[in-house]
């Protein structure tokens, strides 16, 4: 019975994997205009075809949060050049938000006995002893890969929950620094106080948050 059920494991692992490669070569012109930033040949490409266009940017973060080959810069500023500031913006959140939960399930679920023997246990108990701060704070501070975060959560015991909230939280504060670069906001002669502001405001934000969690992660010891 325990064999039958490693067998389906494999076989669920391997269906995305055999659906990446098959949607990479119906779309390789889409990826090449994407790794040479060709936002005006991916929009000629499918101008006619919005839905495939927001579909395609999303299994782009997927494959980013699963691999970390495509810089999030990147796709961000794909995203807006496609749909505005805004709606780029919100999707880039958005996808990158859904992609991580994907991602999260497929180690948790289908990948959790392949890679434990592969990941140093050192690395698993971090996340495990810090759980929400660590997710947070590596979402913020790209110190790690994204990919490597979505597999360290996977692997360890923290709670779903945790787990999605230092994401959304933490992408959202990190893209929208990222989305000011596309959007010109950050230039050595224009905005600068804007810039500053923001900058301040982050880092406020961020230090008054984790004495809120460290105040009540005491509290709860």
């Amino acid at each position: 019975m325990g064999g039958n059920r490693k067998y389906f494991k494999i076989f669920y692992a391997l269906i995305p994997i055999l659906l990446g490669c098959l949607f990479y070569f119906m779309n390789q012109d889409l990826f090449k205009a994407l790794s040479n930033g060709e936002t005006k040949q991916i929009k000629l490409l499918l101008t006619d075809n919005m839905i495939y266009l927001y579909l395609f940017m999303l299994i782009i973060m997927v494959i980013q949060n699963s691999f970390t080959l495509i810089p999030l810069i990147l796709i961000i500023t794909i995203n807006i050049s496609l749909f505005g500031l805004v709606i780029g913006f919100i999707w880039s959140v958005f996808t990158s938000i859904l992609a991580a939960v994907i991602i999260f399930f497929c180690i948790r679920y289908l990948f959790q006995d392949m890679l434990t023997k592969k990941v140093k246990p050192e690395l698993i108990q971090k996340v495990e002893k810090n759980g929400f701060m660590y997710v947070f704070q590596a979402r913020i501070f790209p110190f790690v890969p994204t990919s490597l975060v979505n597999i360290l959560a996977g692997l360890s015991s923290i709670s779903f929950y945790k787990y999605l909230l230092a994401t959304s939280l933490g992408n959202f504060i990190y893209f929208f620094a990222l989305a000011l670069v596309p959007a010109g906001l950050i230039s050595l002669d224009l905005n600068k106080n804007l810039l500053w502001a923001l900058v301040g405001a982050s880092i406020v934000i961020y230090v008054c948050f984790k004495k809120f969690y460290k105040k009540r992660k005491d509290s709860a010891n």
